[in-house]
């Protein structure tokens, strides 16, 4: 498990043994598609079966304004550790002009739209109304019809959870005119100082023309979620600490985060070639590889550190931003030893990673420590 503690005070006396986490896997998924329920094409049935068939670990049944029933579908197409159907809701609102479309996963109970007095109290009411509901939001398609802003999505208070890929052909992922691309935004938002994960989805509506990159179809942006177990609470918990890589074709063998520094690799296939880029504060590019596995170590100053993985075929891959901060100078002084110390939080940690690299003042011994 990717978690840690702050340091311990001094004298005091590290615990015996290290609580033992259980093993996690990772689990494909895509978390927004939609069935005849809504604006779909297809039966849940024909949909729930379309993703098991190609490879998915679980699919969260998303209809505008419509809960899914699943229990039959699960029953169904479900299998311990191998295929999971998930309830949950497109929270379809607007204000004037401007959509306004909020995921709910995992809700105990259907959530109309809550309408507001602008576009931020839309957003903001209707996350706190999935929120209520018991489910796990995340804001979508922000460039659809150009309808939240950056600034907008800055003050969102109580979400994880961004859409920086969708796959429906008409959501202006890139951007345009202008206005900002999605990853253009999610730096942003995280150079404000937000935490806030990127996720990818396919958005499908379609399945009965398959091939068409004209329409919504299914297959086109999914997330790689780690977790203990195939179960709707662990892969939630697992989505809000950013536990978990965005794709729209490469896949990673491995993700690891330490106290000190971040390791990406990446299953290559014999057809492609990659680049592995490690980006931070205003989307600035920290370091890039031409190799399939690239390290990263933290200097403390990058405000935060997320990789991005570019295919030679146009595929992409995502993993999430851990927040890096130098904490102050002469910290530990009074022990005898001033430290530089650098606080990581997220990608997966519970709690926070604290690298404390310390160095002697007159008359002290050298020493280093680190805390996890």
């Amino acid at each position: 498990m990717l978690s840690g503690w702050a340091p311990s005070p001094a004298g005091a006396q590290e615990p015996a043994a290290q609580r033992v986490e259980p093993a996690r896997r990772w689990y494909k998924g895509n978390t927004h598609t939609h069935t005849l329920n809504s604006d779909g094409d297809s039966t849940p049935d024909d949909v729930v079966r379309w993703y098991r068939e190609h490879g998915y670990h679980f699919i969260v049944l998303t209809d505008h304004n419509f809960l899914t029933s699943v229990e039959a579908l699960q029953a169904l197409h479900g299998a311990d550790d191998r295929f999971l159907v998930v309830r949950g809701e497109e929270v379809t609102d607007k204000f004037g002009d401007q959509s306004v479309h909020v995921n709910g996963l995992n809700l105990g109970e259907r959530v109309p739209p809550q309408g507001g007095s602008s576009v931020l109290d839309v957003v903001q009411r209707n996350v706190d109304a999935v929120r209520k509901a018991g489910g796990i939001p995340h804001v979508n398609h922000p460039n659809f019809r150009w309808s939240i802003s950056t600034e907008e999505l800055q003050l969102v208070r109580n979400n994880r959870l961004l859409e920086i890929f969708n796959g429906h052909p008409m959501v202006n992922n890139v951007g345009g005119g202008g206005v900002p691309g999605l990853e253009q935004v999610w730096d942003a938002i995280l150079s404000s100082g937000a935490l806030l994960y990127g996720i990818a989805v396919d958005d499908a509506h379609v399945f009965k023309d398959p091939g068409n990159p004209a329409v919504a179809g299914p297959g086109r942006g999914w997330v790689v979620v780690r977790a203990t177990r195939l179960e709707p609470g662990a892969l939630m918990d697992a989505l809000e600490r950013g536990d978990f890589y965005a794709s729209t074709g490469v896949e990673l063998s491995e993700v690891e985060t330490t106290t000190d520094r971040i390791r990406v690799d990446v299953r290559p296939t014999s057809y492609s070639k990659y680049r592995i880029q490690f980006i931070g504060r205003k989307g600035q590019v920290l370091q890039e590889s031409l190799e399939p596995s690239a390290t990263y170590t933290f200097r403390g100053d990058e405000g935060y550190v997320r990789a991005r993985v570019l295919e030679s075929n146009g595929h992409m891959a995502w993993v999430q931003p851990v927040v890096v901060a130098r904490l102050r100078p002469g910290y530990g002084a009074a022990s005898g030893c001033e430290s530089s110390v650098i606080l990581a939080l997220g990608f997966g940690m519970v709690g926070t990673l604290v690298h404390v690299r310390r160095r002697p003042v007159a008359n002290s011994k050298p020493q280093e420590t680190r805390t996890h």
